[in-house]
């Protein structure tokens, strides 16, 4: 989006973290001290301090309170000159506080892109749901989203847990924009391999809920499906325990690992597979999620297999793109496999250019980027 709007004509200054994401470890190079300010493709980088997350829980609490605690020192003296404030949100949402404390020292309009639903996403990631810790993260929220002059949802039901904390008057300034795939997440010719290949790209996390995966992967082996393999394309927090899910499974054999790659070489490994994948962990709150890499899926014309309820199941149901299994739900997922690698490649075919008509018509980014200068001029 920065990168859009520096196109478009804007003066864009990106004030974010020092880079962590998804190794819990700052990126060769960058530290406190280190490749704090930068300039990429015409945006202006500020990087303020903030502690790794690691791989443990201690470390992970750390890093949710470190970066609003340096950018609140930051904001206060702060000499960028801005006409508006628009926030990107990821987990943790307290990293709001910065930017809402900024616009409202400036007296400038402040605009919220909503990725992640607190306090629900606390309460699935840490399973706790007492009142002692949720209601004052529900006050934080209530006090964001008041300082915020318009509010963006990335599914219609993002949109209506959004509500739950706006004031009735104010629902008005909460509303819809999906996420989109950039120019270069297109169809290219498919790479000759042997069998079925599933591949799944992105971010290996306890919410993807992959371990399903390996399971569905021991029952197909069991029925014989020789020619049938999955290659996954990315790291995360949960590898280890994913690949511990294979060994259990005995299943090895059957998966490849190719790593994080740019998000710009995504396609071409896309090209390698028949049907991408995607999964959930078996929360309420996933059913609310539209994720991002359906989209770049549906943009690259890719039929999908998917372990998901909600959101994602409607889409793929009304785009007519591919299969869905419940969440959690293996012997339907694997046989959800077996048919869709029995499938006529028209077929196949057909689901590919539904996915990419579906995705030219709902989540276009010329549109959408059209539909946000609306607000922003």
């Amino acid at each position: 989006m920065a990168f859009e709007w520096v196109k478009r004509g804007y003066k864009v200054t990106a004030v974010t973290g020092t880079p962590n994401y998804p190794t819990g470890k700052f990126f060769p190079g960058y530290s406190w001290f280190k490749h704090t300010k930068d300039n990429i493709n015409g945006v202006e980088i500020f990087r303020i301090p903030l502690i790794a997350p690691g791989h443990n829980k201690l470390g992970l609490i750390l890093n949710y309170f470190s970066f609003p605690f340096f950018g609140f020192w930051w904001q206060l003296f702060s000499k960028i000159k801005a006409d508006e404030v628009f926030m990107f949100e990821t987990s943790p949402m307290n990293q709001c506080m910065v930017g809402v404390r900024f616009a409202k020292r400036h007296k400038i309009p402040c605009y919220l892109y909503v990725q992640d639903l607190w306090p629900e996403n606390v309460e699935m990631i840490t399973g706790i749901h007492s009142p002692i810790v949720i209601k004052p993260i529900e006050r934080m929220v209530r006090k964001i989203y008041k300082g915020c002059t318009h509010i963006w949802g990335t599914s219609p039901s993002f949109v209506d847990s959004i509500r739950k904390y706006v004031d009735e008057s104010e629902h008005d300034k909460v509303s819809f924009w999906p996420q989109y795939a950039e120019e270069f997440y297109q169809p290219l010719p498919k790479k000759e391999h042997q069998g079925f290949n599933v591949i799944f790209t992105g971010n290996i996390g306890q919410a993807q809920g992959l371990e399903i995966l390996p399971e569905a992967a021991k029952i197909l082996k069991e029925q014989g499906k020789k020619d049938i393999c999955f290659t996954i394309v990315g790291d995360g927090r949960a590898r280890k325990s994913f690949e511990a899910a294979i060994t259990e499974n005995g299943v090895w054999h059957m998966f490849e690992f190719v790593g994080r790659v740019s998000p710009e070489e995504v396609p071409s490994q896309l090209a390698k597979g028949d049907a991408a994948f995607i999964s959930f962990a078996d929360d309420e709150l996933f059913a609310k999620t539209i994720p991002a890499k359906l989209q770049s899926y549906m943009a690259c014309a890719m039929p999908i297999i998917a372990s998901a309820k909600g959101e994602t199941a409607r889409i793929i149901s009304e785009a007519d793109c591919g299969m869905c299994s419940d969440i959690g739900n293996a012997e339907e997922l694997a046989e959800n496999i077996c048919k869709m690698a029995a499938m006529s490649k028209e077929r196949l075919m057909e689901m590919s250019e539904n996915a990419k008509k579906y995705n030219d018509k709902n989540f276009n980014k010329k549109q959408l980027m059209d539909q946000m200068d609306s607000y922003l001029r």
